[in-house]
């Protein structure tokens, strides 16, 4: 069997100037070597595979080499250097916390740290998924953290911070390590094919690219099974074959068929990506992805955001230039609503099919809209004057006997209506207003080419205006003699008693009553007839009521009324309760009651 060696070790970089998309913090790092500021304990932090270790292998690698370059990297020649290489290094002791964090582990770590190194100046410990410790192995590592022996160095490598206690993090320099761009893992992959020779196209390390994630150690373990796929050669037809990926021609010829309205094409496409296996789901993704990017290609200022290569770049902005601004936002909230309720469908592929049709269909949805005409129509309502189908489209209703005319785009037909016994007077006014009113919107609609919602508020004004609005009874005599009129209605006798004695008066066009009690109050707003009646017979559909509280009313009744002796029978108490409060009254009645005799 051959001595293989996957590409993620035999590329691992053994400089800071290696370290792919860390630039930060290589940089940082040698600028500490070269001024002599070396913390002595570190934390690494980040996603998987992006160099977290690596560059903690770096930092301990260099600072213990004997002849350290201008530019402070190891020289790879000394004697530590060539110890390290070989994995025989004394100095370097790597723990890996995921399967050593107990309390015991620490402290043969902790008894390490007190021998000097043998050789070098310091003695580096490396503990990766640090944290996996447990709480009590945390705080038996306090101390040592903080007070380190001079030639001690710890360097702590984790993927998640925010499960490091505090008391930890503020013992280290803390270092993010961010996600590597697609860019920079393609120029990395090139550099590695070139020294394998390898031929690879740069649509295919795009692909890889974005598959890892910016995870460079998954970009390169994803390149060494392309090269087991194909060999020396790796197309990008292979690359979407393995790693079963939508092509990108798949989403420019559905965009277009949507388009063109080629509702037949769009389907046919879905079904034939079912057909290769992939999953509705996985689809309706990467369909919402080809929208955004078209989005991004509609501005040259976010042009940079697109992590493609340039050719497909190119194809993207030629599909934006056609496609309408209000059809990419639409297409999109359609594919984020499909994805977000795809769990919920029990028929998923009808579920993703409807969002396609929908899409399909966008453009003739958002040009009904600009001519104000609603992009679905509402169910037909019946009239006295004539009985038709709805249509998406305005309508024209005109006198008894005539033709109605249903004007549209599309030029619907005219429909006749079938003959009606005559209108009274009054139906006859009632039906003019509506014929003015439907006349008014149509030449509104007619003369502003666009949808205007300030224009359509102003034509009902106008249309208010001509109306025939009856003088305001907002009087205080109107009020009282309507409440008196409401009371009279109320079959709670507590209720009744509460409406008779409460103040009512009419102020800045408000009725304005003032009560004794909240729980009066209360008994007020439970009566939900009450305003609309008011409203009515004050013919004023929008007066509000405002209720006060004044505590002094609730005891007028009580002071006006003469001193009373004290009750002796149970039924002189009854009737002082009643006196008092008169809900009494109401609860005995409900719970059918009878006060006891003497």
């Amino acid at each position: 069997m051959s001595n293989f060696i996957v590409s993620a070790r035999k590329y691992r970089p053994a400089r800071f100037d290696e370290v792919v998309g860390q630039q930060h913090v290589s940089n940082t790092l040698k600028n500490a070597l070269q001024n002599d500021h070396l913390a002595h304990s570190f934390l690494f932090c980040g996603p998987r595979g992006v160099g977290k270790t690596t560059c903690a292998r770096i930092l301990a690698k260099t600072i213990n080499c004997e002849n350290i370059t201008k530019d402070h990297e190891a020289c790879n020649t000394c004697s530590s250097c060539t110890a390290f290489n070989q994995n025989a290094s004394f100095n370097i002791t790597e723990l890996d916390a995921a399967s050593n964090n107990s309390v015991e582990h620490i402290r043969t770590l902790i008894e390490q740290v007190r021998f000097q190194p043998q050789q070098g100046k310091y003695k580096v410990f490396i503990i990766d998924e640090v944290h996996m410790l447990s709480q009590a192995a945390f705080n038996a590592f306090l101390k040592t953290l903080e007070e380190p022996p001079s030639y001690a160095i710890f360097i702590l490598a984790t993927t998640e911070k925010h499960k490091i206690i505090p008391t930890i993090l503020s013992r280290c320099q803390i270092f993010d390590f961010r996600r590597i761009q697609v860019p920079a893992i393609v120029k990395h992959l090139q550099g590695i094919c070139k020294t394998e020779k390898i031929k690879a196209d740069k649509d295919a390390l795009h692909i890889i690219a974005q598959k890892a994630d910016g995870a460079l150690r998954d970009a390169l373990s994803i390149f060494d099974r392309m090269v087991s796929f194909s060999g020396k050669e790796i197309t990008y037809q292979g690359v979407i074959e393995n790693l079963n990926v939508l092509d990108y021609d798949y989403f420019f010829k559905i965009v277009n068929a949507m388009l063109t309205e080629n509702v037949s094409e769009v389907l046919n496409s879905f079904d034939e990506i079912l057909r290769k296996g992939f999953d509705p789901d996985i689809f309706i993704n990467g369909l919402a992805e080809h929208l955004r990017n078209l989005l991004v290609c509609k501005d040259a200022a976010t042009l940079s955001l697109l992590e493609i290569s340039d050719s497909l770049k190119k194809q993207y902005q030629e599909q934006a230039d056609s496609a309408p601004l209000s059809f990419l936002l639409t297409g999109l909230s359609l594919a984020n609503d499909s994805d977000v309720n795809y769990k919920m469908a029990r028929n998923k592929r009808l579920h993703v099919e409807m969002s396609l049709i929908k899409m399909t269909y966008i453009n003739r949805a958002v040009d009904l809209t600009k001519q104000g005409i609603p992009a679905s129509a509402p169910a037909a309502v019946p009239t006295k004057t004539a009985n038709f189908q709805a249509a998406p489209v305005p309508t024209i209703i005109k006198e008894p006997k005539a033709t109605i005319s249903v004007e549209s785009k599309a030029k619907a037909p005219v429909v006749q209506p079938t003959k009606q016994k005559k209108d009274t007077p009054k139906e006859e006014k009632k039906t003019k207003k509506l014929n003015d009113s439907s006349k008014l919107s149509v030449a509104s609609l007619q003369k502003t080419p666009s949808f205007s919602l300030d224009k359509i508020a102003a034509d009902i004004d106008k249309a208010a205006e001509n109306e025939e609005v009856e003088e305001s009874r907002l009087t205080d005599e109107n009020l009282q003699e309507a409440w008196m009129t409401y009371v009279t209605k109320v079959q709670s006798p507590s209720a009744r008693n509460t409406l008779k004695n409460a103040e009512l008066k009419i102020e800045d066009k408000q009725v304005i009553v003032t009560i004794g009690t909240k729980m009066a109050k209360q008994m007020i707003l439970d009566e939900s007839g009450l305003m609309p009646y008011i409203r009515e017979q004050l013919h004023d559909k929008r007066l509000p009521l405002v209720i006060k509280i004044d505590p002094a009313k609730s005891t007028i009744q009580q002071d006006a009324t003469p001193k009373q002796k004290k009750p002796a029978t149970n039924k002189e108490i009854y009737q002082n309760m009643i006196a008092r409060n008169p809900l009494v009254e109401d609860l005995r009645k409900r719970f059918d009651l009878q006060p006891d005799k003497d």
